[in-house]
């Protein structure tokens, strides 16, 4: 079936914001995001596109370990994956670049949650300029979310993912706190005769605390939207705008990137941007290099060396991620996985990742439009492969 085809198509190839996360309408829809949800533009720079150096390497003699005695060439484990696009690059050169399901290197795709990790990244920045003190409470920033359960949250608290707020994850909820959030961000539409919440307003809902702030890791979407609330507040500036001015124009993204918005326009730190899988492997690159570009400083060395030298491993351990990384960590928005050295990570529902071995050099961006929103059979094969490639290219 020919999603979105013909004028108009068929209903039953319709993508609409009530199916667009859904298989097999999520094929067409995580290329075409900006068709069905507001969006702001995340600007680059044309005149100073950075052009990648480009070595092939031959990745036909890689297997991965699929469990149930089960090995998976790189071939396979990209069609295992529902993967739609993929780079890896070494050494600041691109080694593998694949394209599926009608997509190329000019193509915008989501990466849901690693979203989140550019917000641990402006907040870096900002840190350096003294424009945000990491243990500064939010209240001082968002006097509004007094009486919530964020209310004594620090930003450090936001960022670590250390809150203790009452709110379940889940993805296929039709019903409570999550579908109202997904209205909220305007991912799904309002009943009849219903008013959904601006985002904002949806935060200051938020009244039901679970535990201090400060103890284990809990995974919460909101905590990251009400971040860039605080880094417009802080700055005066929008979220989508810092992100173009500390990092997509000055790495040199080849397209503007875009994140999705609210009514009010609102950004969707969590879960809405949306960019070319070769200029997400750049911020890859920046990273890998310790913040620095042609020269430039781009990000805190010292923020980069925090992420990777912190994050508490008991409140990890404490969280619901640990039994599928047992040996994690989290900090600044960012996973750090200790089994085979630090491999530092961004993920996101349906497949999404951003992989960084600094040591080995080594950046892996993968873009995907998987069945489930969470998959742990897949979730764990993915981590295998960055594993394998991880050796293959060191080898």
């Amino acid at each position: 079936m020919l999603l979105m085809h013909g004028f108009p198509p068929p209903i039953e190839a319709q993508v609409t914001l009530a199916n667009w996360q859904q298989t097999p309408f999520n094929r067409w829809a995580f290329q075409h995001v900006r068709e069905l949800v507001p969006s702001v533009e995340i600007s680059n720079n044309p005149s100073i596109l950075y052009e990648w150096p480009i070595e092939p390497r031959d990745m036909s003699g890689l297997m991965i370990d699929a469990g149930d005695q089960r090995r998976l060439s790189f071939d396979e484990f990209l069609v295992e994956t529902s993967t739609d696009g993929i780079v890896i690059a070494q050494n600041g050169r691109i080694v593998v670049e694949r394209y599926a399901n009608g997509m190329s290197d000019t193509t915008p795709h989501i990466v849901f949650s690693v979203s989140k990790s550019f917000a641990g990244l402006v907040a870096g920045v900002l840190s350096l300029h003294g424009q945000l003190d990491p243990d500064a409470p939010v209240a001082d920033f968002i006097p509004e979310i007094a009486g919530t359960a964020y209310d004594g949250a620090s930003v450090r608290h936001l960022l670590d993912m250390r809150v203790g707020v009452v709110f379940s994850e889940d993805y296929v909820a039709r019903s409570g706190a999550f579908a109202t959030y997904r209205k909220a961000i305007n991912y799904a539409p309002a009943e009849v005769g219903e008013t959904a919440p601006d985002l904002r307003s949806f935060l200051c809902t938020l009244t039901e605390r679970d535990g201090p702030h400060g103890g284990r890791f809990h995974y919460l979407s909101p905590t990251t939207d009400l971040l860039a609330w605080v880094v417009e507040r802080a700055t005066g500036k929008r979220y989508a705008d810092l992100i173009s001015e500390f990092i997509w124009q000055p790495i040199g993204a080849a397209r503007s990137a875009y994140i999705t918005v609210d009514r009010l326009g609102a950004p969707h730190a969590a879960g809405g941007i949306c960019t070319t899988v070769r200029d997400l492997a750049l911020l890859g690159r920046l990273i890998a290099a310790n913040g620095k570009h042609e020269g430039n400083q781009l990000i805190p060395r010292s923020w980069l060396e925090d992420i990777v030298a912190n994050g508490d491993p008991d409140a990890w351990a404490a969280g619901v991620f640990a039994a599928h990384l047992p040996r994690g960590r989290y900090r600044s928005k960012w996973y750090i996985d200790d089994s085979d050295g630090s491999l530092l990570f961004g993920a996101g529902i349906h497949g999404q990742y951003l992989f960084i071995d600094v040591q080995r050099q080594m950046v892996m961006a993968k873009v995907s439009s998987q069945v489930l929103p969470l998959d742990a059979a897949r979730t764990a094969l993915t981590l295998k492969a960055a594993t394998a490639i991880r050796h293959v290219l060191s080898g």
